[in-house]
């Protein structure tokens, strides 16, 4: 082999040494870069399977349930049935003013005020206090029979009432066994229309709420009329036997359609931790507490006020109730229309207001006129607190 050939391939060998070199460090970085690309996607591996356990822990009923038809025959049914259960659950429960004062009067004369307003506040508390326990029940599939046993205590303790005539058996039907039953009816009643509803979930809402002033409006002039015509047993068997009717129309209105609801789902936890760190819902759950506090009372006591502080009539004093409740038919509808373009916590919010100024400006009202104006606007304005 000549020296010449020697020289050449000894310069192949270093040309090729060094583009070895030279490329060595881009192959490097490229081999350096495709293992940061495979830790970055082990990393968000990690985070995915993280956040689908933490999604997985967290999981709702809502998120198991078909996206919200928002119309249709079963939907539009679910609006019917949970009118006529507000019919009776918070339809009768705001009749307790017409309750009230016959109770003083009359069925239990020997008992004060104020013991006689612990039924009704006792009906109230049970109808919240459980609402709030059986949303676990719901969750589980059990609405059916929440439904059927709901509906059976309410028209079992109305009837009950009707043969009661000591202060501890009013007590028991009108208080606690009406009051437990409307408790294992309000969840189920509302979160049925929500689960075929979005968008037009306030409308919908505010129709079934309407119920309420057409129950309370039937019930009070049911009782001023009959109990003076046939006596108070037979007046609450009349309003028992429609509150059965309510209750036989709203029974297959809710369970049309609804058989995806039937099987089990993850219960949300009855108490849960996390809600206390979450500033906004402690904010809203105060401010709910202290409207359920101040609520109900002017139902209550319109009647009695008419009648002992203004001098009017039985008759007169009770149909103030009714211009309450009716004014509080036309205030959810008008309320669910305005909550379902600008927002619900906004007319929530206006209503409260407007509640507040009213129940001060009671303490000025020494009228008929004045006070009938005050019941009406009561009645609009104090939907927020159902």
């Amino acid at each position: 082999m000549s020296p010449t050939t020697v020289d050449q391939d000894d310069k192949r060998r270093k040309s090729t040494s060094t583009q070895e070199h030279a490329t060595s460090p881009s192959s490097s970085s490229h081999e350096h870069r495709e293992t940061d690309v495979e830790k970055q996607e082990q990393g968000a591996y990690q985070d995915g399977k993280k956040d689908a356990n933490a999604l997985s822990r967290a999981v709702t009923t809502e998120s198991l349930l078909p996206v919200p038809p928002d119309g249709g025959l079963h939907a539009w049914l679910k609006v019917f049935g949970g009118f006529f259960i507000y019919v009776n659950i918070w339809g009768f429960t705001l009749t307790y003013g017409a309750f009230q004062s016959y109770y003083r009067t009359t069925l239990l004369s020997t008992s004060s005020a104020s013991s006689i307003s612990w039924i009704g506040t006792v009906q109230a508390w049970l109808l919240i206090f459980f609402g709030v326990m059986s949303g676990p029940l719901f969750d589980l599939g059990y609405f059916r029979s929440m439904l059927l046993i709901g509906n059976f205590l309410v028209v079992f303790g109305i009837m009950m009432l009707s043969l009661s005539t000591n202060y501890w058996q009013v007590f028991l039907s009108q208080g606690v066994c009406m009051g437990l039953g409307a408790g294992l009816l309000y969840i189920p009643s509302l979160a049925l229309v929500g689960v075929w509803f979005s968008r037009k979930r306030a409308l919908a809402m505010g129709i079934v709420m309407s119920g309420i002033a057409v129950g309370g409006v039937v019930y009070i002039i049911m009782f001023d009329r009959l109990t003076k015509t046939v006596g108070f047993p037979w007046a609450i068997r009349a309003i028992g036997f429609v509150a059965l009717v309510a209750a036989m129309l709203s029974i297959p209105a809710l369970l049309s359609g609804s058989s995806m609801l039937a099987t089990k789902r993850k219960a949300r936890a009855l108490f849960d931790k996390s809600a206390l760190q979450d500033r906004l819902f402690l904010i809203f759950t105060a401010s709910t507490f202290f409207t359920f506090l101040g609520y109900i009372v002017p139902y209550f006591y319109i009647p009695t006020y008419a009648r002992e502080r203004l001098g009017s009539s039985d008759s007169l004093a009770l149909y103030m109730l009714v211009f309450s409740i009716a004014g509080s038919f036309f205030g959810r509808l008008v309320s669910g229309v305005f909550a379902h373009y600008l927002g619900a916590i906004l007319a929530w919010i206006l209503c409260a207001f407007a509640s507040g100024i009213l129940a001060l400006c009671w303490i000025g009202i020494e009228s008929e006129g004045g006070f009938v104006a005050f019941s009406v606007l009561w009645g609009e304005y104090s939907w927020h607190g159902d």
